[in-house]
């Protein structure tokens, strides 16, 4: 064995560099000039290492000089090292492209770290300094002045053994010892757990062991076990008679309509219409469409404890977080996560709150899970990612209120891993279009408390017990422990049953899709016999049994925990809003300026102000079935132009619980509603009827704070008891997170904040309509003729300012608390929205929220980029400060509609929609600046104040309905000789569905082609095209695209396969995105690409998911196969990639492309001009270049994703002409003139 460094790039763009160094500048004694870094590459070889060394430069982006780090510090010059603690995902990824190419031989396994230079301006040694900390991430990464040692990086140590812990020994009391156990491992037993252990290990004969005693702890937790839901509850006195748990399902027993599947498996599931499911045939891998019922599935989840210890790794377990590490310091400190109450506490979200939800399909034959589909003697299988030493007992931490011990904090945060959660789940979604022949007969996720949660409850809800093999598992560290192996909570596992007959077929789709997997056991059960669970570790004489336990142990029958607590009623005082105001700003400003700073200061907080810098990071595209920018999806793909969907909504109103956990908790299940208003809501029987609506509920709080147990109460019985089953709206599924508290010392004293009761409320529906979705964009006159705002007041003229943007702006909360006072007003609402979505007289539709009325119009102005003038006779009592404030910045229940104009219309002031723009912009701004590269925020900040850019359009030299096809086309499909494509797809591609649903459309025959399915010597001679799809091959940890590009330039089966497939005249080639940088990599193996550009990282140094202007600039001497007359049209097309700016290896060769008329699509502005300014060019481009063809015009690779909107429906903006274009958008054109070029 041997091991060898290489040097890479630079790890540091120019900003991020000289961001670093002003962070550094904050805190260190003596400061910085430069900091610089670049990539350290650690390889743990085998057998021939200069040759493997050889491979490893072919492999690697190394520069040309790559040479050892060096070790030698010079004058002020210091060199820091920073190198994983764990096996990193990079690792994984690097590893597994270097064993597709062939180095498996050579290669154990490779490694990436950091090697830093600081330049101090004067000598100074001490970098044990706390400036150190912003060089690395401390829960991830080791931090040294010496290169890490390559012998214990690499080093597969011995298994670290049981732990016994005799709590009978010694003559002590069982009871304290496992009390003081308890508390030093972060276990979060209550005194009853302790008790009922002592108990049950005792009439066993034995003392526990800390892998049961973990286990125990991580099932029992308040976690997983939602004990203060199905708690008895005492409250000031008088005892309850209902649950928690009880009243959230009264509203399942009072509308079980549409509803197929509630309070199982995390997620609901409700009726849904008749439409198609698409998928690869499982014998031929063609993709089909199978008519049948498509089910909607709803689920929503929170990460808060993880996330708020590390929120990048925490965040990335539930969804994916964001910020980190900075502070965003608001103007006059107008507003913060904070407020006092008024027996001194601080209230807020130190322990944020991370919540990720989705709408989903799911085939009827799997909404539900049936026991008799499991036989005795069913293999247990571990799916995804190797055991790792991460995310240790998370289920009891999150349990905890955070700060109580802040080591176990850190052990029990997750990392994530999403290519391989996307291997996981094709092999999943492979079992699924199996139908009723998917190997799978049971399946449980791996989340908190890791395998030992996981496999005892799937064993359980089969009706089984349990016998595993802890070696069995895989693993990424030999040196692991039992309690290690057994409860870590390493992510992107799932854990499946799979009957004996089964097996098989299950094996191979897990090669195919290089998915890792474990057989780890068998369930069993035996008549007359108690259940058991028992696990065995083979690799240990000493322990060979570390669980061997009956299954009611570990899941208790009838223990409820007893809650007695007290209610605490708030006294908060009446406000004056003028006054308080007056007091902020100066009491010297007029009315109209002070106006002016109220506007302001709520537009710059960052629960109104704009999310542009989170919503553009984020994919809303990729699967192709996303319905404008709303949360509004198609159903599936279909051929015949069907336009039913799904709708989700979400909302939330945590600040009006300081005042009403009632009115807080009736508040955000009114704001999901009037969120989920603006989507065509399948109909009902009646006025009003909402029972097709599904609600999640996500509670979040401190129950065992003074009062807050007895206002969760309130909360849930005000929407459990009362207004849903009044709506006739169900909740059939939900998450509780009992623990909002953070905790901590500050020198001596003893600090805390307490997050109010949160519920956020999701609401899910199925669309009768998706064409009927409104929005918040405002039309303008000269395309719709004159039109008004109407305004709804649900509200009847109430004007609680209590918990609004304004007060908490100024520092107050207010004494009134907007509330639901009418339900049957707001299903009279409803049955009106259905009937205005019937009547298509609505132009724009926004509800009154977060900033109240002004910030609702004004949101539709900047949606429309249109100005407006609101007359406040109705509205406001009087032109007094006082009043107009109230009517403005009150967010009580309402909404503005507009309609056009069917008389006059009077005004009295006229909103300068530019500068509140800016206002509104300014906290995204902010916020974008730290995180990306300032200049791009800049340019996109400014971009505000260009009046003349007209935005999105359609400007078409075709008709997207015209039908090109020669009739040679259809007499081949005829006789079934229907032109196949391969959609080609590797570890982490995403987009293969839209893709071949784009090439179906269009007339293809698609085929599903995994590389694996090449490798194993499937040929591209039965392909008269290849289209490579966009995602994250290898998780692009050798650049974007260069993993999957080497796995074919290094393979020499695979480099022959393609040169000979680009080389035949018969055969076209697509590639975008991730295919596009595909491309690119491999062009030397492409006839007449010489010049093309490779594509990395994007300007802003982040993931840009736009919707762009591109022109289509076809070269007439060698048209493109793919833009039959589509030269000179502009049009909007999805951009969704982190590296898509093109980079030329020198001017010579863009000016060779440019002039030959092969840059075939260029990101332009709204009037045609080549977009040379971000956002409008989203990546920062050369000439706006988004797609480059071959001299032949056969390939074809573009950054941006035309097979996201092949249906007319699923675009962010569509004309109002879109009936004329049929069931499908302008993009498919391009497919259309692939098939029309082949014949």
């Amino acid at each position: 064995m041997e091991f060898i460094t290489l040097t890479g790039e630079s790890c540091f763009t120019a900003p991020e560099a000289k961001k670093l160094r002003d962070q550094i500048n904050k805190s260190a004694p003596v400061r910085v000039s430069t900091v610089s870094g670049s990539w350290i590459y650690y390889a743990h070889l085998r057998g021939d290492a200069a040759a493997a060394q050889q491979k490893l430069k072919q492999l690697l982006p190394l520069p040309d000089d790559s040479s050892s780090p060096s070790n030698e510090d010079g004058g002020h010059v210091r060199k820091c090292y920073v190198a994983p603690r764990n096996i990193s995902p990079w690792s994984s990824q690097a590893t597994s492209v270097a064993h597709v190419v062939g180095f498996a031989d050579q290669l154990v396994r490779i490694e990436r770290g950091r090697v830093v230079t600081l330049a101090f301006e004067e000598p100074f040694d001490d970098l044990s300094h706390h400036f150190r900390y912003g060089l690395y991430d401390r829960m991830t990464e080791n931090f040294s002045l010496d290169p890490p040692d390559l012998a214990v990086m690499f080093a597969q140590g011995e298994p670290a053994p049981l732990e016994v812990v005799d709590i009978f020994s010694n003559n002590q009391d069982p009871l304290q010892a496992l009390k003081d156990y308890n508390k030093t491992c972060g276990l979060a037993m209550d005194q009853s757990e302790m008790e009922y252990l002592v108990q049950r290990f005792r009439e066993l004969g034995r003392p526990p062991n800390d892998v049961e005693l973990f286990m125990f702890a991580q099932v029992n937790s308040e976690h997983c076990r939602h004990k203060q839901f199905n708690a008895r509850w005492t409250i000031d006195g008088v005892p309850k008679d209902r649950s928690l748990f009880d009243m959230i399902r009264n509203t399942h027993k009072a509308t079980p309509d549409h509803t197929v599947s509630a309070y199982s498996d995390n997620a609901a599931v409700m009726e849904g219409f008749n439409a198609t499911f698409w998928a690869p045939d499982h014998l031929t891998r063609s993709w089909r469409l199978t008519n049948e019922p498509v089910q909607v599935l709803a689920k929503v989840e929170t990460h808060n404890h993880p996330t708020a210890i590390a929120p990048f790794p925490g965040a990335a377990t539930g969804s994916g977080g964001e910020i980190r590490d900075e502070t965003l310091l608001m103007p006059e400190n107008s507003g913060n996560d904070t407020a006092v109450t008024e027996s001194g506490e601080w209230r807020g979200y130190h322990k944020p709150i991370m919540i990720a939800g989705g709408v989903g399909t799911v085939r009827p034959g799997h909404a539900l899970k049936r026991e008799t589909d499991v036989h005795n003697g069913a293999h247990v299988i571990v799916l995804g990612g190797p055991a790792m030493l991460i995310g240790l007992g998370g289920g009891a931490a999150s349990s905890s209120s955070g700060g109580e011990n802040a080591d176990l904090d850190f052990d029990s945060v997750q990392r994530g891993n999403p290519e391989m959660e996307r291997r996981a789940q094709m092999v999943i979604n492979s079992c699924v279009a199996l139908g009723d022949e998917s190997p799978i007969a049971f399946i449980h996720d791996v989340g908190a408390g890791g395998l030992s949660n996981a496999l005892p409850e799937l064993v359980k809800d089969a009706g089984y017990g349990g016998r595993f093999e802890l070696r069995e598992v895989e693993s990424a560290d030999s040196s692991m422990s039992p309690l290690q192996i057994w409860c870590n909570e390493a992510q992107e596992r799932y854990v499946l049953l799979v009957n004996r007959s089964g097996l098989e077929r299950f094996v191979n789709i897990c090669q195919r899709e290089r998915c890792g997997y474990s057989l780890v056991g068998t369930v069993s059960k035996e008549p007359d016999k108690e259940l058991k669970l028992v696990v065995t570790d083979k690799g240990s004489k000493d322990y060979p049994y570390p669980v061997d336990l009956p299954m009611n142990v570990l899941f208790p029958k009838g223990r409820r925990l007893e809650r007695d607590v007290s209610s605490r009623k708030p006294s908060w005082p009446k406000l004056n809003t003028a006054a308080l105001l007056k007091k902020a700003v100066g009491d010297q400003l007029s009315d109209l300026e002070l106006f002016k700073k109220a506007v302001e200061r709520v537009f710059r907080l960052p629960a109104v102000g704009s999310k542009s810098f989170l919503i553009t990071i984020a994919d809303r595209t990729v699967g192709g079935l996303a319905v404008a920018d709303v949360a509004v999806t198609a159903t599936s793909f279909d051929l015949k132009g069907t336009r039913t969907g799904e709708a989700m909504a979400m909302g939330e109103k945590p600040t009006l619980a300081l005042i009403s956990p009632a009115a807080s908790a009736r508040m955000a299940v009114a704001e999901s509603l009037m969120n989920l208003g603006a989507a065509y809501i399948k109909g009902g029987r009646f006025s009003g009827d909402l029972r097709r609506v599904k609600l999640s509920a996500n509670w979040m709080a401190a129950v065992n704070h003074p009062g807050e147990g007895a206002a969760l109460y309130e909360a849930v019985e005000a929407i459990g008891m009362g207004m849903c089953p009044e709506l006739g709206i169900s909740i059939p599924v939900g998450k509780d997170s009992t623990s909002m508290k953070a905790a901590w010392k500050d020198g001596d004293v003893q600090k805390s904040v307490t997050a109010p009761v949160s519920v956020v409320i999701s609401t899910f529906t199925v669309v009768e309509d998706i064409r009927r979705t409104w929005t918040p964009q405002l039309r303008r006159m000269e395309d719709v003729g004159e039109t008004i705002l109407m305004f709804v007041d649900l509200a009847e003229g109430r004007k609680a300012m209590g918990g609004s943007a304004l007060l908490q702006s100024l520092g107050a909360v207010g004494d009134e608390a907007p509330d639901v006072r009418d339900v049957e007003l707001l299903k009279d609402y409803f049955d009106a929205l259905a009937q205005l979505h019937e009547s298509g007289v609505v132009l724009a539709y926004h509800d009154r929220s977060d900033g109240g009325l002004l910030t609702t119009v004004a949101e539709m102005m900047f949606a429309g980029r249109v100005g407006v003038e609101l007359i406040l006779n109705n509205i406001a009592k009087s032109n007094s400060l006082e009043d107009i404030t109230e009517a403005l910045f009150n967010e009580e229940l309402g909404a503005v509609f507009q309609v056009r104009a069917s008389d006059e219309t009077n005004f009295k002031r006229c909103l300068e929609r530019r500068e509140m723009q800016q206002w509104w912009a300014k906290t995204s701004f902010d916020m974008q600046k730290l995180r990306d590269n300032p200049a791009c925020a800049e340019s996109e900040y400014n971009s505000i104040l260009d009046e003349d850019e007209p935005g999105l359009s359609y400007n078409l030299t075709f008709s997207p309905s015209e039908n090109i096809l020669p009739m040679t086309a259809s007499i081949s499909d005829f006789f079934g000789k229907t032109p196949r494509v391969a959609i080609l797809r590797e570890q982490g591609v995403n987009g293969m569905a839209e893709m071949a649903f784009a090439f179906r459309a269009a007339g293809f025959d698609p085929v599903d082609v995994h590389m694996t399915d090449l490798i194993a010597g499937r040929s591209l001679a039965e392909f008269v095209g290849i289209a490579a799809c966009g995602g994250f091959s290898y998780s692009d940890v050798l650049g974007a695209g260069q993993g999957w590009a080497k796995s074919i330039l290094l393979h020499q089966n695979l480099r022959r396969e393609f040169s000979d497939f680009f080389n035949r005249p018969d055969t076209f080639a697509l590639g975008v995105c991730n295919g596009c940088q595909l491309l690119t990599r491999i062009k030397e193996l492409i006839p007449g690409t010489e010049d093309w550009p490779v594509f990395v990282e994007n300007e802003s140094q982040q993931f840009e998911a736009r919707y762009s202007m591109v022109k289509v600039e076809d070269n007439p001497s060698a048209p493109s196969v793919f833009l039959h007359g589509m030269n000179g049209s502009t049009l909007p097309i999805v951009v969704s990639h982190g590296e898509g700016r093109a980079s030329f290896s020198s001017p010579g060769t863009m000016q060779r492309l440019s002039e030959s008329g092969r840059i075939a699509l260029k990101y332009v502005d709204g009037r045609g001009r080549a977009a040379q300014r971000y956002p409008l060019n989203p990546n920062g481009s050369p000439l706006g270049v988004a797609g480059v063809t071959s001299s032949t015009g056969r390939v074809f690779a573009l950054m941006p994703h035309p097979e996201r909107t092949i249906l007319a429906d699923c675009a962010s903006y569509v004309p109002d002409d879109i009936s004329k274009w049929g069931a499908f958008g302008p993009w498919k054109r391009l497919f259309s003139s692939a098939r029309r070029w082949v014949g």
